[in-house]
């Protein structure tokens, strides 16, 4: 197994294009606030992209057999879920997937049941394409730890229930919840949907970044298809936060349905969202067959600068907790006791104390922050040490 140093693995971004890196023209700002990695992507990636560009030519993407049959492997081996390739419809990202399903599902002025705090990004999907945010908040849990979330299902079975909600979004893994969903939740929120016909479009874009735990039980992601069985469901996922590949804009809808799956089509040709570029199709192919150790590796590295976090906030700000991480790179914490919101937070200690993190109130709850941990530890430590004299000195 080849070995890969992350604390290395992180050139500079500033003066790159970088949306992370150039949003703030403060060179001093660290920025721990987009879900992308300051990591390069893995070896295997980038060669494949290199070999790419030296044929140099550049044209209109037919997608070949070997990208379904990647996909197909990736989720099979690692999941139980061999992807069919005639399931299978491409798009630029999961954002756009999204968008276009409720495009296809949800007519203007229904509802789309979504589970908050939840992805900033699901809310203008809804509202962009006419349609009304329908709140079911999850119930936070307090542990030992810090804290958690489970589902309202009383909740969602009273709102399932108005014939005017028609689709639910879930995300699975949840961001910035953490949570990494089981298959009896899921299990559950699939049969209250299907007693109500709410269709399920499930955004798995975090599936891979399932933390690894010290000791039992270890989170495991379960795709909604394998839960949903031969209903009507529909899954959006991407290699592209798993490696850091955003930038080459691929992602994939599938859906098990050919009329769901045809209405989806004709909205992603609407939206025209229909052609991806080369290098998303040679770089997903890349990922999903030469890259597991990698992600192993990088796994290991983010839940130690989870551990990081959990120390540095537990012995100096003991009165903000963070939620247990089952998935994704991103710390969820708890800010109510300073007083102020987390996007004043955010504000405050971008201007004033040189780091860029995420206020709660873009994800439906204002009483917390964002952190990105998918950057060397000692930035991250930085960052943090920034962080906290923020918060005390507010």
């Amino acid at each position: 197994m080849k070995f890969y140093d992350f604390d290395t693995a992180a050139p500079d971004r500033r003066g790159t294009g970088s949306y992370k890196w150039d949003s703030d023209a403060h060179a001093d700002v660290i920025p721990l606030w987009v879900a992308d990695m300051d990591f390069r992507t893995a070896p295997p990636i980038v060669e494949a992209l290199r070999r790419r560009v030296d044929h140099g030519v550049f044209g209109y993407v037919r997608v070949p057999d070997e990208y379904y049959s990647a996909l197909s492997s990736w989720f099979g081996r690692r999941y139980g879920w061999p992807v069919e390739s005639d399931k299978v419809i491409y798009t630029s990202g999961v954002v756009p997937a999204v968008s276009a399903c409720i495009k296809a599902l949800a007519q203007p002025g229904q509802g789309v049941i979504v589970q908050t705090p939840v992805y900033n990004c699901f809310f203008s999907s809804i509202r962009n394409n006419g349609c009304r945010v329908v709140e079911n908040p999850l119930v936070r849990v307090d542990t030992h730890k810090g804290f958690t979330y489970r589902m309202d299902f009383d909740g969602l079975e009273r709102l399932a229930a108005d014939p005017s909600n028609t689709l639910l979004l879930l995300c699975n893994p949840h961001n910035p919840a953490g949570r990494c969903w089981t298959y009896d939740e899921l299990h559950t929120l699939c049969e209250i949907c299907n007693r109500y016909g709410v269709r399920v479009v499930s955004d798995e874009i975090h599936c891979d970044l399932v933390m690894p735990r010290l000791s039992a039980p270890r989170p495991t992601f379960t795709p909604y298809a394998l839960v949903a069985g031969m209903t009507d469901w529909v899954v959006c996922n991407s290699p592209s936060k798993t490696f850091n590949t955003a930038g080459l804009q691929i992602a994939n809808i599938v859906c098990n349905h050919a009329s769901t799956r045809e209405a989806i089509d004709k909205a992603i040709n609407i939206n025209e969202v229909c052609d991806v570029n080369p290098f998303g199709v040679v770089g997903l192919v890349a990922a999903y067959t030469q890259c597991d150790d990698w992600l192993m590796q990088l796994l290991d590295y983010i839940h130690t600068n989870y551990c990081v976090l959990c120390e540095m906030l537990s012995r100096e700000l003991p009165a903000c907790p963070v939620a247990e991480l089952e998935a994704t790179y991103l710390a969820w914490i708890d800010i109510s006791s300073t007083g102020f919101t987390g996007t004043q937070i955010e504000e405050a200690l971008c201007r004033d104390h040189g780091v860029w993190v995420n206020g709660g109130g873009m994800y439906g709850c204002d009483d917390y922050i964002r952190i990105n941990l998918a950057c060397p530890t000692a930035r991250l430590r930085e960052g943090l040490r920034r962080f906290i004299k923020g918060v005390k000195e507010l």
